[in-house]
């Protein structure tokens, strides 16, 4: 087994002349085997099936098939851990098993991040250790680069986020995260099955952008000869599903937003929507906290989840915060008795918070809340009672129409989750969507999208809606503070 294996090179003179190295081995391989890459190397178990039969009379003769993360050689005999995707078994190599010119092959080819195939009896070592005697071996794949940091992890985070499987490689408890999230995902697909949501899928591409205030990336669609956007929300095909007559729907979705990356930002996101006609803000209320908790049952098997030094309850019912009493208590500005903008300004100011003349309110408001409230919302809160500006697409507070029926979600001081009782009244709609498509809302104007008019002008039925971002419940979850964490391949800036 060489010196390199497991080794990091240090400079790209090294690195090509390991990669050179190892070719030189692969070389070795296709004389004595045929071909480095075989298409069906022998596995008979997996190496976790293979542990538990270890001690089985008589002990079974098997094939077992993974990555070398290991290699010892001791005179005449070498050890190696191979490891695949159920656990890690030990090989035991020797000339008496092996053979004198097989062993020998095996010494001068072998590194650590190959995968082999081994065959032969199960046995323990005399320090108890589960083993394969080996009998036979392949390699199934040659590994021309070594794999990081001599098997005990990669921490840059520059080499984590791009070479992500060499971070899954290197560290355990990414791959634990990683497979966490996917329990998260199927927890919540759970809740929304038994509940009789039905999963549906909507378009990426789409000749309108709507559904939320942000920046689309815009395509060139040939063959319609016109441009298309890629999704920033499915809000609006969902709630044409409402006017289909589909009564629970919903969708796990990419979205795309061409904006800013940052900690809690990626321009690739991940989201699940879903609407319930007959529905309002309390059912809701109700339904995230069942998926919330749900999502922290599967991941780490409780409610109450260690975040550094804090726990994070999702156990319900979660605490509820009025807009206006936030903002009252944070900016000093009540919403009902001087709310106007310049008291928002002078909030602004006192609170050296920088913003522009020309913002219109809502992004106004927004800073200020950005700013002074949801950096304080470290339990799992709703948020609730929005000013009616702020989303055009819920419907009015029946009390005092100021207000709409819409509560955020905060976990850590960051928004994870969204939901309206959704407006279903086709005029206002317009005249809501075509006040935030208005040149006053700079850079959150947003299109009036006649489709979706002309579908609500038909008849949608009272409804909640809900929109939970799955990257951020995975990140709260998972303990971690920025979102490229929980995303297996993140977007990146250039290397240059």
């Amino acid at each position: 087994m060489s010196d390199d294996a497991g080794a990091e090179p240090r400079g790209a003179g090294a690195a090509d002349r390991l990669f050179e190295t190892r070719r030189a081995k692969l070389e070795q391989i296709e004389a004595s085997q045929g071909t480095a890459y075989p298409a069906r190397p022998p596995r008979t178990h997996s190496a976790s099936d293979a542990v538990a039969r270890v001690d089985d009379e008589p002990p079974p003769d098997v094939d077992v098939a993974g990555r070398l993360v290991g290699l010892r050689r001791m005179g005449g005999t070498s050890f190696a851990q191979l490891r695949d995707g159920s656990g890690e078994i030990q090989l035991f190599l020797n000339q008496q098993s092996l053979g004198k010119v097989a062993y020998r092959h095996a010494l001068e080819v072998l590194d650590v991040g190959d995968f082999v195939s081994a065959g032969g009896p199960l046995f323990r070592t005399r320090t108890e250790e589960p083993s394969v005697r080996v009998e036979r071996l392949q390699v199934a794949a040659k590994a021309l680069r070594p794999l990081p940091a001599k098997w005990h992890g990669l921490h840059d985070p520059e080499i984590r986020f791009r070479q992500r499987y060499l971070d899954i490689l290197a560290n355990d408890e990414i791959r634990r995260r990683f497979e966490a999230r996917t329990a998260v995902v199927s927890a919540l697909r759970r809740v929304l099955d038994d509940h009789e949501f039905l999963e549906v899928e909507t378009p990426t591409l789409q000749p309108v952008y709507g559904g939320g205030a942000a920046e689309p990336f815009v395509t060139s669609y040939a063959a319609l000869n016109r441009d298309y956007y890629l999704r920033i929300a499915d809000e609006l095909y969902l709630k044409r599903l409402l006017v289909a007559g589909y009564e629970r729907v919903y969708e796990m979705c990419k979205n795309f937003r061409n904006e800013g990356i940052d900690s809690s930002h990626c321009p690739e996101f991940t989201m699940l929507e879903c609407y319930q006609a007959f529905a309002h803000l309390g059912d809701m209320r109700e339904l995230a906290q069942e998926l919330a908790a749900a999502a922290a049952e599967a991941a780490c098997g409780t409610t109450r989840v260690q975040f550094d030094d804090q726990v994070l309850d999702f156990t319900p019912p979660w605490p509820r915060l009025t807009y206006r009493d936030a903002l009252l208590a944070s900016a000093g500005v009540d919403l009902e008795s001087d709310g106007s903008d310049s008291a928002l300004h002078d909030a602004a100011k006192a609170n050296d918070i920088p913003v522009d003349p020309a913002w219109p309110r809502p992004k106004l408001l927004d800073e200020l809340m950005k700013t002074l409230v949801e950096p304080t919302l470290v339990q799992p809160t709703f948020l609730e009672r929005y000013p009616t500006e702020t989303a055009p697409l819920a419907k009015r507070c029946p009390d005092d129409p100021r207000y709409i029926e819409r509560f955020e979600v905060f976990v850590n001081g960051m928004e994870m989750a969204n939901a309206y009782t959704e407006l279903n009244d086709p005029l206002e709609q317009r005249a809501r969507m075509e006040e935030q498509a208005s040149a006053r809302y700079g850079e959150d104007a947003t299109p009036v999208d006649e489709d979706f008019l002309l579908a609500l002008e038909h008849g949608m039925p009272p409804a909640g809606g809900l929109g939970i971002g799955v990257d951020r419940l995975v990140m709260a979850l998972a303990g971690v503070t920025n979102i490229r964490e929980v995303i297996l391949f993140p977007q990146l800036r250039d290397r240059s």
